[in-house]
C-alpha cells in the first residue's frame, strides 16, 4: 500500500510526535509498504529517508510555540495528495487538517486520524482563564469538545487512540469508528546504561531527577520545579536536569536563578543515545503533563530502567502501571518519595519490564492492521461496484438487443 501521512505542528525539536511519525514510517517501510510523509517546514524539500519518502512544504511558524509550523495552503496540499494517489491516508491533526477527511471521502480514499491530544484535557487547562462560573465553564467546554469530536469522527473512516484514557472523549459521544492502538518505544536505544552519566550532573549522595519534554504550557514543566523545591525543603538532596526546549524555557530559567534551585537545562538532545544515557542515569523521571494521551518520554525512561512519577490527570498512569506512580496537582514530590522508598534494583527491573510490553514492532502491526482492513474493505467495495456496473451493463445491452429484435419483427 501507499500510505500517505500528513501532520501539522511539527518542529525540529518536537519530541513525541516526531518520534511517532519516524517509527511508524520506518515500520511501514520494513513491512513492504510505501509510506509518504507530508509535513510543514522552513522550506520545500522531497527526500528519501529511513522512514520512507518525506515531503516538506513551506509553512508559517506559529508565534509563541517554540517553532511549530503548519500546512495552511489547502490547494497545494490537495493537489499533492491527488498526485500521490494514496491507498490510505493517515492524518495526525484533528483541527487544521480535518478537511483532509472530506478530501479523502470525495476521492474514495480510506482515511484515519490519530488522536495525539485530548481536547477535553486541553480545555480544562484553559478553564481557569475563562470569566464564567465553574459549572458553566465546564458545560460549555464539554459541549464544544463534543461538537469538535463529532465532526472529527464523521470526517474519517477510523479514529485511532493510543490509550483508553485518550479514547474516553470519543466514547462519550458514541463514536463507532474508534480503535485503540498503543505506541511503542525503541527498546534497543533506550535500555539500562552500562555506564551512567550521573556524576556529570549530580554530586555524590544527590538524588538525580530528570524532566524530559517540551517546555510549553500544556506540558506543565513548572511542576517539575515545584517538585524539586518541595523535596529540597523536606531535606532530600536532589538535582534536576531538564532535557528539552520550548517557549517557557526563559521563564523557567529566571525562576531557577531567583530561587537558586539546583537545575541544569540540558536543552534538546538530538542524539537519542545521549538522551538514553541521561534517562538511565536518573533516580526518578518526572512526567508532569496533565494532557498527555500516551507519554513517549515517560516510556523511554522506563525502558532505561528509571521509574517515573506522572500526573494522575493524564493517560500516563495507564502506561507506566506499577513501574511508576501518579500524583494529582502541581507538586509531584510525594510520588518521588514513594518511588525512592522502593529498593533500587527492584524499581529499575520493574521499569524495564513494563517498557518491554510496548515495542514498536507491535505498535506498527496494530496500526497497519487498521490500514489493511480499510484498504481491503475499500477494494471489496470497488470490486462489488464494478461487478454491479458490469451486470447493469449486460442487462442494458440485452434490453437494447431485445428492443431492436422486437422492432425488426414483421407486423
Amino acid at each position: 500500500m501507499r500510505i500517505v501521512r500528513v501532520a501539522n505542528f511539527v518542529a525540529p525539536h518536537s519530541g513525541g510526535l516526531r518520534t511517532c511519525l519516524r517509527e511508524l514510517g520506518a515500520g511501514y517501510l520494513a513491512a513492504g509498504h510505501e509510506p509518504v510523509l507530508v509535513i510543514p517546514g522552513e522550506r520545500d524539500s522531497d527526500e528519501r529517508t529511513a522512514q520512507g519518502r518525506v515531503i516538506t512544504l513551506r509553512g508559517p511558524r506559529i508565534p509563541f510555540t517554540g517553532g511549530y509550523r503548519v500546512l495552511l495552503r489547502k490547494r497545494q496540499v490537495a493537489a499533492l495528495l491527488e498526485d500521490l494517489r494514496p491507498d490510505t491516508l493517515e492524518v495526525s491533526d484533528r483541527t487544521t487538517l480535518r478537511w483532509t477527511g472530506r478530501w479523502a471521502r470525495e476521492h474514495g480514499v480510506p482515511a484515519v486520524m490519530i488522536s495525539h491530544e485530548s481536547l477535553t484535557a486541553l480545555l480544562r487547562m484553559a478553564l481557569p482563564g475563562l470569566d464564567l462560573p465553574v459549572l458553566t465553564r465546564s458545560a460549555a467546554a464539554l459541549a464544544l469538545v463534543d461538537a469538535v469530536n463529532r465532526r472529527t469522527a464523521a470526517a474519517y473512516r477510523q479514529v485511532i487512540c493510543t490509550t483508553a484514557w485518550a479514547a474516553t472523549e470519543f466514547e462519550r459521544i458514541g463514536a463507532r469508528n474508534l480503535v485503540r492502538a498503543p505506541l511503542g518505544v525503541d527498546l534497543d536505544t533506550f535500555s539500562p546504561p552500562g555506564e551512567t552519566v550521573k556524576a556529570a550532573y549530580a554530586a555524590p549522595g544527590q538524588t538525580l531527577l530528570v524532566h524530559c519534554g517540551r517546555l510549553s504550557p500544556e506540558k506543565k514543566p513548572q511542576r517539575s520545579l515545584n517538585t524539586l523545591a518541595t523535596l529540597l525543603r523536606n531535606g532530600l538532596p536532589a538535582r534536576l536536569v531538564v532535557a528539552g526546549d520550548g517557549p517557557l524555557r526563559r521563564r523557567l530559567e529566571r525562576r531557577v536563578a531567583r530561587h537558586a534551585l539546583p537545575v541544569t537545562f540540558a536543552g534538546f538532545l538530538p542524539d537519542r543515545a545521549d538522551l538514553a544515557a541521561l534517562l538511565g542515569s536518573a533516580d526518578v523521571a518526572i512526567a508532569p503533563g496533565p494532557a498527555e494521551t500516551f507519554g513517549l518520554a515517560g516510556l523511554e525512561a522506563l525502558a532505561c530502567g528509571t521509574p517515573v512519577v506522572v500526573s494522575a490527570e493524564s493517560a500516563l498512569p495507564e502506561v507506566v502501571g506499577d513501574a511508576g506512580t501518579s500524583v494529582a496537582g502541581e507538586d509531584l514530590a510525594a510520588g518521588v518519595r514513594r518511588l525512592l522508598a522502593r529498593p533500587e534494583q527492584a524499581r529499575r527491573a520493574a521499569a524495564r519490564a513494563r517498557a518491554e510490553r510496548f515495542g514498536w514492532p507491535e505498535a506498527v502491526h496494530a496500526f497497519l492492521a487498521v490500514h489493511q482492513a480499510l484498504a481491503e474493505e475499500t477494494g471489496s467495495r470497488t470490486g462489488d461496484q464494478a461487478t454491479a456496473e458490469k451486470e447493469i451493463g449486460v442487462c442494458a445491452a440485452r434490453s437494447m438487443t431485445d428492443q431492436v429484435t422486437t422492432d425488426r419483427r414483421p407486423a
